[in-house]
């Protein structure tokens, strides 16, 4: 069991959360229970969690997606109401993190998606939020990789039977850092999804594009940060999957 406010300042210094500014609020976005024991993490805060994350009798949840998010309307009315009064009701904490939980280099989204597709030698691009490393297959072969990883199937731009050995990748919505990718003369940008004016990009700067989904990319951050939480503090904590095929 551990206090909420020494939960709340144990992620702000494990996860550097002042270091970022940010789109949203990252630390505890809905105050709950003092006593905290027993914790839910997710990807999204939507109401399918927030239901599930009651019926498992939660004191926290924590996502990577929560609430108020920069020129999004301020009102609390329709589903920010709804879900925000099931949280209240049910005296949950909310706790959030967004760039913080992507750039982690231990518990973060990026690092977790390189383990999972078996990347060697992960590391950020210099303080950007894109990173690089190393794997040897073809295009092919590696999309494979991915959707057998991921457990689903990837949007794939190159030819299947160029080498790769030099991967970039950031998880989540970051299609436009692709330029990262360019720049430092990687074989294969992977993101979790893509804009209409990307395939051209890819192909005229010779380089493969893999759209893998924002949800399925980013499963594994909150997982990893919160199953470090558990360890350190002896919690009950599950993940639960809110299918989403973005």
């Amino acid at each position: 069991m551990v206090n909420q406010k020494d939960l709340i300042k144990y992620c702000a210094d494990y996860l550097s959360v002042n270091q970022f500014d940010d789109y949203c609020p990252n630390g505890l976005q809905i105050e709950g229970c003092m006593e905290i024991s027993n914790i839910i993490s997710g990807v999204s805060a939507n109401l399918d969690l927030i239901e599930r994350a009651i019926d498992e009798k939660a004191d926290a949840l924590f996502v990577h997606h929560g609430f108020f998010w920069k020129n999004e309307e301020a009102n609390i009315v329709g589903i920010k109401r709804k879900r925000i009064a099931q949280l209240l009701a049910n005296n949950i904490n909310l706790f959030a993190y967004h760039l913080p939980l992507d750039a982690h280099t231990k518990v973060g989204n990026n690092v977790e998606l390189a383990k999972k597709l078996g990347i060697q030698n992960p590391t950020p691009i210099g303080d950007t939020l894109v990173w690089q490393g190393e794997i040897n297959t073809t295009l092919a072969d590696f999309s494979q990789t991915v959707e057998q990883a991921l457990d689903r199937t990837p949007l794939v731009f190159g030819d299947d039977n160029k080498q790769l050995k030099h991967i970039t990748w950031c998880t989540g919505g970051a299609q436009s850092y692709i330029d990262h990718g360019i720049g430092v003369g990687a074989d294969v940008f992977v993101t979790g999804e893509v804009s209409e004016q990307i395939p051209a990009i890819a192909k005229e700067n010779d380089i493969a594009f893999i759209s893998a989904g924002h949800h399925a990319t980013e499963r594994y951050g909150v997982q990893a940060l919160c199953q470090h939480l558990s360890d350190k503090f002896d919690l009950k904590h599950q993940f639960i999957d809110i299918d989403n095929q973005v």
